[in-house]
C-alpha cells in the first residue's frame, strides 16, 4: 500500500463508511477490497465510500471501484459515493460510475438519505 493511501472503516448511523484518503491506484487495491470484504454480509446492504480526503485516482483506481460495485451487486447490496470533489464527480460521470451508484455532496447528506 502506498504511503499516500489510507482507508478507515467506521459505522455511522448503522451504515458502514469507508473513508478513503490519498491516492487510489493499483497499489491500494488489496487494502481497499480487503476493507470491503471484511464487512459482514448484512452490512453490505448499503456501504458509503467517502472521498473527502482523496487526492488522486487513476484508471486502476476506477477499476477497483467497479470491482466493489460488482461485489455489492452480487450480494444485492449497494454502494454510494460521498464527498467527491467537483473534479472527481466529473470523472465518475465521464466513466459512467454515477449510473450505478448514488452520489451525495457530503457524507452528512448520504447518511441522512435512505
Amino acid at each position: 500500500m502506498p504511503a499516500s493511501f489510507q482507508i478507515r472503516t467506521e459505522v455511522e448511523e448503522n451504515i458502514p463508511v469507508l473513508h478513503i484518503s490519498g491516492e487510489i491506484t493499483s497499489e491500494s487495491e488489496e487494502v481497499l477490497l480487503g476493507e470491503y470484504d471484511k464487512l459482514q454480509p448484512a452490512q453490505k446492504a448499503r456501504v458509503i465510500l467517502h472521498f473527502g480526503d482523496t487526492r488522486y485516482i487513476n484508471s486502476s483506481g476506477i477499476a477497483i471501484l467497479i470491482g466493489i460495485i460488482n461485489r455489492a451487486n452480487e450480494h444485492k447490496g449497494r454502494v454510494e459515493f460521498a464527498g467527491l470533489s467537483p473534479h472527481f464527480r466529473k470523472v465518475m460521470d465521464i466513466v459512467g460510475l454515477t449510473d450505478f451508484v448514488k452520489v451525495y455532496d457530503s457524507l452528512q447528506d448520504a447518511l441522512q438519505a435512505s
